[in-house]
């Protein structure tokens, strides 16, 4: 019987607070077996109540706080009964593992199932989509603790955690000025081709998170190097595999159970409002989000909440913006003296760019004004006369119109389609 010893030694990471936290496994004959927490393990409670949308969303739950432990049996009762077809054994490490989130990550535990609200929408549609199991959608629990801005030592980025090749393979355009790892949306559909190709693969779920950590090559190695090439699976290779991996699968299947059972743990989780309503419009020329800031009514920490995907501040020509969707008609009337600042000219938005940032956000700090009174205020005529949104991932002209109080003919006409057919991004008017 294998005996788990946890030792921690702390360290500083960049955009969270890592920790070189290994569990450590001591045989009876004395040979010890180092197992690597993965980094979303490792992002504590105050870290991730410095993400925006966690700290404006997020209130602390009703109920009281308490540390309960459970025997192995019943912990295998429970695991079977979760409805997936992802094989969860309960061993030694899993079961350290299990027995990590339940106390001292009680309170990040807390967090995460309150931030779930957020996510869990998107990654379960992106998973559906490409017909696995929903389960999978507590790897980004491992991966970066449901914290979108979350970067890794190894330069790992976003929800999902893609390094930038991976990232650029499955589509996601990473460069000086967007991330589209930080996207939740487009992460999310990638991760599930990914997952899906990982699958294809292998046949073998505990193979395709394996992989989904190391790389397909380096699961494709142990499965060699093993002779199993027919039926392996994630156990049967488990000591042909780097150490963090060995560590990665027990952790998945921790997450999942906690994610399921936390209540049975005595963990409360946070109580989680939705954020505002937001929608998408497609920009005319370079622009800072303190440009939008100061004429908008939001605030440039808001903006860089729910366009994460934008490195400097900064959204190019003819990407989307998203929007409180309150604001959106605040953009379109101002729409000009946005751009106006700097004509749209990237190289002075490079210069600008970092006292802008400073203007605005002490502009919208000390802004005021309710929403009631600013839609009173902005009750004019030119509003009336005009309005566009920007098609999202999903929409029809029927939901645009319904929506927007207008009919799928008045889309049709002042757009001039001739059909129902419209993509992503593209610019309607819809008054």
């Amino acid at each position: 019987m294998k005996r788990l010893i946890l030792t921690c030694i702390s360290a500083i990471g960049m955009y969270c607070c890592y920790a070189q936290d290994v569990i450590t496994v001591v045989e009876e004959d004395g040979k010890t077996e180092v197992f690597d927490m993965p980094e979303g393990m490792l992002i504590n409670e105050e870290e991730l109540m410095k993400d925006y949308t966690n700290a404006n969303n997020l209130q602390e739950g009703t109920g009281t706080s308490r540390t309960l432990s459970y025997s192995d049996s019943v912990l295998v009762d429970r695991i079977s009964r979760i409805p997936t077809t992802i094989e969860m054994p309960l061993n030694d490490v899993t079961r350290k593992f299990i027995d990590t989130y339940s106390t001292r990550m009680k309170s990040a535990v807390s967090i995460m199932l309150g931030s779930a609200n957020f996510y869990n929408p998107i990654f379960e549609e992106a998973l559906e989509r490409y017909g696995l199991p929903l389960e999978l959608k507590y790897l980004p629990v491992i991966e970066s603790a449901l914290c979108p801005s979350a970067t890794s030592k190894s330069g790992a980025a976003g929800l999902w955690q893609f390094m930038i090749n991976a990232g650029k393979q499955y589509g996601l355009e990473i460069n000086t000025l967007v991330d589209e790892r930080r996207d939740p949306i487009k992460s999310s559909e990638a991760a599930a081709r990914f997952l899906k190709d990982l699958y294809d693969m292998f046949g073998d779920w505990g193979l395709a998170i394996a992989a989904y950590n190391c790389g397909p090559g380096g699961v494709q190695k142990a499965v060699l190097r093993s002779g199993k090439q027919e039926g392996a699976d994630f156990w049967s290779i488990y000591n042909l595999l780097p150490r963090e991996t060995r560590g990665y699968v027990p952790a998945f299947i921790a997450a999942t159970y906690i994610m399921n059972y936390y209540c049975e743990h005595g963990i409360t989780p946070r109580e989680a409002t939705l954020p505002l309503e937001s929608d998408t419009i497609v920009v005319q020329k370079d622009v800072t989000f303190a440009q939008i800031a100061s004429k908008c009514n939001v605030g440039v920490e808001e903006l860089r909440a729910i366009n994460p995907q934008y490195r400097k501040d900064i959204v190019p020509a003819n990407y989307v913006l998203c929007l409180p969707a309150s604001a959106i008609e605040d953009f379109i009337v101002n729409e000009d003296s946005i751009y106006g600042s700097t004509g749209g000219d990237m190289a002075n938005l490079r210069r600008t760019v970092t006292d802008d940032v400073d203007v605005a956000t002490e502009t919208a700090t000390g802004n005021t004004r309710s929403r009631n009174s600013r839609s009173t205020r902005n009750n004019s005529r030119s509003r009336q006369q005009s309005k566009s949104v920007a098609v999202k991932s999903g929409d029809t002209l029927s939901n645009i119109a319904r929506r927007n109080g207008t009919t799928v003919a008045k889309l049709r006409q002042m757009n001039g389609l001739k059909g129902d057919m419209i993509r992503p991004g593209q610019k309607l008017r819809v008054k």
